[in-house]
């Protein structure tokens, strides 16, 4: 089969695999707490971020909030994630520009969110899909990356390559649940050191099943 119809099998079985989990493991109310903890969660577990933010959440309220606060200050507040300093100083300037440039909406365009610091294609598709349900590219992460490869889909390295190389072989309508699919499988039955594959629902048409 060519990549389009393996890219619908994939989709089915997944799907089927893990109906009713979440878009993201991350835990937000609103765009802005969702943008918040993508920031945070590069090199970072999802866990931990969970961990962070549910304290962060309740002392920061507003963007408002985060705009009136010091980077000094919301780095403490952050401080057991990878390179807090410098994710505080980028949440503290992307809220001050969301407030001066988009009316303090989280905007909703790749163009827009990219223009802000620390936030790149990864982070931008993956609000978009999980926060206003815009298909605009597929986020691509670690597990994305790894999966992508073995499966066949790609044999690129950079995520913004593999990203154009998955988007045309999935239907728009499904760029935000490949995303979301892979990353989850890679967790539960396709980790890198020790793949589980007398569980894997995608063995059959993995081309490196016997690697």
């Amino acid at each position: 089969m060519d990549k389009k119809q393996q890219v619908s099998v994939i989709l089915e079985r997944l799907k089927k695999a893990y109906a009713g989990t979440p878009s993201t493991a991350l835990r937000f109310t609103s765009p802005f707490e969702l943008l918040v903890a993508t920031i945070l969660s590069a090199q970072t577990t999802d866990v931990l971020v969970n961990k962070v933010t549910e304290k962060l959440f309740e002392k920061y309220r507003t963007i408002q909030d985060y705009a009136a606060t010091t980077p000094e200050k919301l780095a403490i507040d952050v401080g057991s994630v990878n390179f807090y300093k410098t994710k505080a100083k980028n949440i503290h300037t992307s809220a001050k520009m969301i407030i001066e440039k988009f009316h303090s909406a989280v905007p909703k365009t790749m163009a827009e969110l990219t223009s802000l610091p620390g936030v790149a294609r990864k982070t931008a598709n993956i609000v978009l899909s999980s926060a206003f349900d815009i298909n605009d590219g597929i986020a691509v992460d670690t597990h994305v990356k790894r999966l992508s490869n073995l499966l066949g889909l790609t044999k690129q390295g950079d995520p913004v390559k593999i990203e154009q190389d998955l988007m045309p072989v999935t239907p728009r309508t499904e760029w935000g649940n490949i995303s979301h699919l892979l990353i989850v499988h890679g967790r539960k039955v396709c980790p890198a050191r020790k793949p589980k594959h007398d569980a894997c629902v995608l063995f059959d048409i993995c081309p490196s099943r016997n690697i």
